[in-house]
């Protein structure tokens, strides 16, 4: 392990483990745990890695393959738009925006494609990482230049009922903090992140991260217990999950995204009239909590592999779950938005006109070799788009606020052909 690495696993094992020792019963929930390790503000994976993602990170997105996603999606804002009457402003607001890709291919091609549309946009970035916010400034300085109104804001700073437009985000969801809830003996307990220390064991389910203070490890390990709030019982009457009603094994265990309802609360009280649009991986609760997936769907991913160990590379590693779409269509209808639709990803971008692209592709005349080979890597970053064992499979959720009797009748052409959203 390289030495900086060493010295962030270190840091950041040790401030948790410090915050740990000072908490009430000396746990935190591991919600608490992984808002730590992703989101402390100089140690957590995003204040320190927001230029490694992509092809020489730990992983990457849809916008790290080409222009064509955000593309595609600007002819989607487009047709809401028109939908909505075409008014002035129209804003987006991109929530999670990463290093700006997507943010940057969607306002380049609206510049080429839709003068008209460019004079009535604002644009909107809610992020939080400060190390993000500024790799995404310096990556859309020309744009910002150029005369778009492009603003960096959060959701909080956001007037109640004041868009007119769309809010959307690419893979945002799956990184908020969740809580673990494990079955024990037919019960539903919390699973709490504590520490032990011991001189140089390990266990798979733990990480020692060295403290400076001692020769000896603070080790992270798992305790359980009654939940930490209501709210998780009352996440489950919510997706209508009845823990006796299946055949659960014993010790089967999930996750639960309280943060993901918070959210949804939060954009549909800022939402006035518009769509919110959720592209992410995840299933709907009835395959989320399925007795067939004890394990839940934690995943950490750390230089294009992935794992489920949260406790190894403290700081150093991405750490996500699958979004739960039912949860999120639920709560969205509390709050007064409706479910327009579920899909696929590689529906979605097939009916944006994607095949087109790759037809468009194919009768291409280049027979330079630099042109062919431009060629064959978009061809083949499309096909990524649409793969069905990986970014195809993700969901598209489009909820919508305030349209009229007329509006609503207009569909999506995303959504065109909506089949039922299905996904193992």
């Amino acid at each position: 392990m390289p030495a900086d690495e060493q010295d962030s696993n270190s840091t950041l094992g040790n401030l948790i483990a410090q915050r740990i020792a000072e908490s009430f019963q000396q746990r935190l929930t591991f919600a608490e745990y992984m808002e730590l390790a992703l989101y402390h503000p100089e140690q957590g994976y995003y204040a320190t890695n927001a230029a490694v993602i992509g092809a020489s990170g730990d992983f990457f997105t849809s916008p790290h393959l080409g222009a064509d996603f955000g593309e595609l999606l600007a002819d989607q804002f487009v047709q809401m738009w028109d939908i909505l009457q075409r008014p002035t402003p129209f804003t987006l607001v991109e929530m999670g925006a990463g290093q700006g890709l997507l943010a940057g291919d969607i306002l380049r091609y609206v510049q080429r494609q839709y003068p008209e549309f460019l004079r009535s946009l604002e644009y909107i970035i809610v992020e939080r990482a400060a190390a993000l916010i500024a790799e995404q400034q310096r990556q859309l300085k020309a744009l910002a230049a150029s005369g778009i109104p492009l603003h960096w804001r959060s959701l909080e700073d956001i007037a109640p009922h004041s868009i007119t437009g769309c809010f959307f985000s690419n893979e945002l969801v799956d990184a908020f903090p969740v809580h673990q809830v494990m079955l024990l003996s037919g019960q539903l307990q919390e699973l709490y992140v504590t520490t032990r220390n011991h001189k140089q064991e390990r266990s798979e389910k733990a990480s020692s991260v060295k403290d400076s203070g001692e020769n000896e490890t603070a080790q992270f390990d798992e305790v359980s217990g009654a939940l930490s709030t209501p709210q998780l019982a009352k996440y489950f009457e919510l997706v209508g999950i009845d823990w006796a009603a299946q055949d659960y094994p014993d010790r089967y265990r999930s996750e639960v995204n309280l943060a993901a309802l918070d959210w949804m609360h939060l954009v549909a009280d800022r939402l006035q009239r518009g769509y919110v649009l959720t592209i992410d991986y995840g299933y709907t609760s009835a395959r989320y909590y399925s007795p067939t997936r004890p394990q839940g769907t934690l995943q950490c991913y750390y230089q294009h592999t992935h794992h489920a160990n949260p406790y190894l590379h403290v700081g150093r590693q991405d750490i996500t779950a699958h979004v739960d779409f039912t949860a999120l269509e639920r709560q969205g209808e509390a709050c007064g938005l409706s479910t327009i639709g579920l899909t696929q990803q590689s529906l979605f971008l097939m009916a944006l006109g994607l095949g087109d692209r790759i037809v468009a592709l194919s009768q291409s005349t280049a027979t330079d070799a630099p042109g062919m080979q431009a060629i064959l890597h978009q061809r083949n970053a499309l096909h990524l788009l649409i793969n069905p064992m990986g970014l195809g499979n993700f969901g598209v959720l489009v909820q919508a606020k305030g349209l009229t009797s007329s509006e609503s009748v207009h569909p999506l052409k995303g959504l065109s052909g909506l089949s039922s959203y299905a996904t193992s």
